[in-house]
């Protein structure tokens, strides 16, 4: 996997870190939507009712009450799940290392998108996987293509965003999904379904999981509270098929022991008090003006030969540039202006993506989307 320079990566650091730096770089969500005086106050009552034992070490499968919620809030989204089908963990960055530990030897395939997420290429590079790209095209990966992937390299599992997905921000659409839930059951392909945006839906309807068409057991869902409560919490979760779920219940309980007593007791409190979807709903509103804003930026902007994604909802867009262009050496030029992205070649598998940016909307005020962007056109303006 190609890594940004380490100089690079520094210099991104410190210029991020001055408060002048407009930075669309990190997949943050914004602070000040951070619900500090409901999780406050459930803090408080989690110390007050019983507070010893929120302090004590538990099961390592998580805390019942909060697995209940879970399976709840999954019938909600369109899947059919009991609280022994969920496995709480530190974040679904969890299930990701957890699933490369129970899937993958060395040598083994992944099939992913072409692009996908960062972490998981570095999640499951650790077990040293190979990656195989899915065929993608404007709407996501291609089901058609997989058969004669599974044929070809008899894959361990395909990882998965179909909500919003990091980095492109596409959403696959229903038809898709559940072709994906059919493959894998004829191929007994193991799928791992990714969704942590998933609740940030701006636009449009809602899409059900593939995990709503899993009548085979072949999909594991994974999911947290890091963009709807506050990443901070280190909370989420995986729905597995039974088996698989002893597997990850042993690789958690020898990796970690458990996920925070204190911090599941904070969240079952948080989303059983007040009203925490009337708190999303405002999530939703702020990252969707915020998309608005830099969608309108981009299109007064930035010059010909530049386009860009439109997610109905998540936390990122997704820049194509001329062929020619080379984004790392972009950013090289852009952190001296103080504004800074993420180059896509990092999101990929191979040696691909030198000409693509990912833009993060969702952790900057709509003025100061407006100024990065302004600066970030000049640059391409003067390639």
């Amino acid at each position: 996997m190609q890594q940004l320079r380490p100089s690079t990566i520094r210099e991104i650091l410190k210029v991020t870190a001055q408060p002048e730096v407009i930075s669309f770089a990190g997949g943050l969500p914004a602070p000040e939507l951070f619900p500090v005086e409901a999780v406050s106050r459930a803090a408080q009552a989690v110390l007050a009712d019983g507070g010893s034992n929120a302090l004590q070490y538990s099961e390592s499968e998580g805390y019942g009450p909060l697995r209940e919620w879970i399976a709840t809030e999954m019938a909600r989204r369109g899947v059919r799940a009991s609280a022994q089908d969920v496995l709480v963990t530190t974040g679904s960055q969890q299930v990701l290392d957890l699933a490369g530990k129970a899937f993958l030897d060395p040598g083994d395939v992944v099939l992913t998108e072409n692009p996908t997420y960062l972490a998981a290429i570095q999640a499951f590079q650790a077990m040293e996987a190979r990656f195989v790209p899915v065929p993608t095209d404007a709407i996501g990966l291609v089901p058609e293509e997989i058969p004669a992937l599974i044929a070809q390299h008899r894959p361990k599992f395909l990882y998965t965003i179909p909500n919003f997905q990091n980095p492109t921000g596409v959403t696959l659409p229903a038809d898709r999904r559940e072709k994906l839930a059919r493959i894998a059951a004829e191929h007994g392909l193991t799928i791992l379904e990714d969704d942590p945006y998933g609740q940030l839906r701006y636009r449009g309807s809602d899409v059900p999981p593939v995990k709503h068409w899993d009548t085979a057991g072949r999909v594991l869902y994974a999911s947290t509270f890091s963009k709807i409560i506050a990443p901070g919490l280190r909370t989420g979760w995986v729905v597995a098929p039974h088996e698989v779920f002893l597997k990850l219940l042993m690789l958690k309980q020898a990796s970690d022991l458990h996920t925070s007593s204190f911090d599941q007791r904070v969240a079952h409190v948080y989303l059983t008090s007040g009203d925490p979807m009337a708190h999303v709903a405002k999530i939703r509103a702020a990252y969707g003006e915020r998309f608005g804003v830099m969608d309108a930026a981009l299109r007064e902007e930035m010059p010909k030969g530049f386009s860009w994604t439109h997610p109905e909802g998540g936390m990122f867009l997704w820049i194509t540039g001329p062929k020619e262009l080379d984004a790392l050496a972009l950013l090289e030029k852009a952190v001296q202006r103080k504004v800074a992205f993420v180059p896509g070649r990092d999101f990929f598998p191979g040696d691909a993506g030198r000409n693509y940016l990912r833009l993060n909307f969702s952790n900057s005020t709509p003025e100061r989307i407006r100024e990065g962007v302004h600066r970030l056109a000049a640059l391409c303006r003067e390639r």
